[in-house]
């Protein structure tokens, strides 16, 4: 019998049967790695040869899955295998791992990248103040775009329809900023339904309602009251509309009629005229505008000293701290047939109402975010009128300098008075003689009036 012949049903020396070559695929347990029985040769030679460890036994192959290859065998330094040459055992079983070298360990030894799958390679640390600084030069460029937008268009916005070049024979420059501000009782853009809300009534044209002179100087700013009342002379003149020359009567009349006669222009030229003092800029706002600015605010906060009620104006106050809104505002500000000063002190009320809405308005919660400033805006542009110079700077000027007299830096007066003639008011001329010679030189302003 051959060698081969004791291989089938033969036992080994531990008493385990060997059931020959391999085991099939009709076992329950896959085919291990194959091994050849080593046959004991008579001689001195067999002795010599070396005996093979057992091999171990694979586990056991899931469905599905493809046989485990070989066992992997490290590669020497040079790249090769024992026996020479580089080994591929042909078989990719779909994972990449990066750098030539074991897979990375996951988490508590669980494989690699842990139960969530590959493992995200570790960076660098993020680096805040780089990210901080490009968020605070983001922000600032969104600002510096929205503010240089929200420019252009309240610029293009701007109704700037009074021309001071057609008013004549002007005082001298001095060193502070003048504005002539005037509240007209212009009912443009108001429907029916607003006049009667506003008791506004329906007269046609416009007059003035208010007026102010607001003097910026750096020795401290002033507003001063000029009374509708005020005894004035209209002087000679060019008329806006036809620029025809018209020559002083030297009749004595009220303010306002300057206005009624041949609008702004004329009504500077009067002013100019009677004070001596040089007007740089021309502002105009109207009854429907000025509501709309106090609603887009959200109202204005007023101390009222002593309540009181007209049935003309519509006004019907208590006394203490409230909230104005438009029409109530307008109220306020129209209302002289309830005091015994009468338009003293309307003028007087304008003024604290006119710091009060400045001082509410030229605030960062409303320039600084457009959801506030651009209702502001809108509400109040439709119906400001101004002269040919005036840009949006000046504006934010006027406005921050009407906010420091109600902050307390600077004068709130009436124009000083020194008596009546023919039921309108005389001026004291030396007081206001004294009052415009400060504010040409930007002195202290020590005159107080009425």
């Amino acid at each position: 019998m051959s060698d081969w012949d004791g291989w089938s049903g033969e036992q080994d020396q531990r008493g385990r049967r060997d059931d020959g070559y391999g085991r099939g695929s009709g076992q329950a347990e896959p085919e291990g790695a194959q091994r050849m029985r080593h046959v004991q040769r008579p001689g001195p030679q067999a002795s010599r040869q070396p005996q093979q460890p057992p091999q171990p036994r694979q586990p056991p192959r899931r469905p599905g899955r493809p046989p485990a290859g070989p066992a992997y065998v490290p590669p020497q330094q040079d790249g090769s295998y024992d026996g020479g040459g580089t080994y591929d055992s042909g078989y990719n079983t779909g994972q990449v791992y990066g750098g030539g070298g074991q897979p990375p360990a996951g988490p508590r030894g669980r494989g690699p990248g842990g139960p969530g799958g590959p493992a995200r390679p570790a960076g660098p640390a993020p680096d805040w103040r780089k990210r901080i600084k490009i968020g605070s030069i983001v922000l600032v460029a969104g600002l510096l775009v929205t503010g240089i937008g929200t420019y252009f268009w309240a610029d293009s916005n701007v109704r700037r329809e009074v021309d001071l070049s057609k008013v004549i024979e002007r005082p001298k420059e001095g060193d502070c900023t003048t504005y002539l501000i005037v509240g007209s009782d212009s009912r443009e853009g108001m429907s029916a339904e607003d006049k009667k809300k506003l008791h506004t009534g329906s007269a046609e044209g416009k007059r003035t309602d208010s007026m102010m002179i607001l003097a910026k100087c750096s020795s401290g700013n002033t507003m001063i009251s000029l009374p509708r009342d005020s005894d004035v002379e209209i002087p000679s003149f060019i008329g806006s509309e036809s620029g025809k020359k018209f020559a002083g009567t030297g009749k004595r009349t009220k303010l306002n009629a300057a206005y009624a006669q041949d609008g702004p222009e004329l009504l500077v030229r009067t002013v100019e005229f009677n004070t001596g003092l040089r007007i740089d800029h021309y502002a105009e706002i109207g009854f429907a505008g000025f509501a709309n600015i106090v609603d887009a605010l959200g109202g204005v906060e007023l101390n009222i000293e002593k309540g009181f009620k007209d049935e003309k104006s519509g006004a019907d106050f208590k006394e203490g701290t409230q909230t104005l809104n438009g029409e109530q505002s307008l109220a306020y500000v129209r209302t002289r047939y309830a005091f015994a000063e009468s338009d003293l002190q309307r003028t007087k009320n304008q003024q604290r109402f006119l710091s009060a809405l400045a001082s509410q308005a030229a605030t960062p919660s409303t320039i600084l975010n457009p959801f506030a400033l651009y209702p502001v805006l809108g509400a109040g542009l439709d119906t400001l009128i101004v002269d040919k110079d005036m840009g949006l700077y000046d504006m934010g000027s006027m406005f921050f300098a009407m906010k420091g007299i109600s902050g307390g830096d600077g004068v709130s007066m009436n124009m000083p008075i020194s008596g009546q003639r023919g039921g309108n008011l005389v001026w004291d001329k030396a007081k206001v003689q004294q009052l415009v010679q400060q504010i040409q030189k930007d002195e202290k302003v020590t005159v107080r009036g009425n």
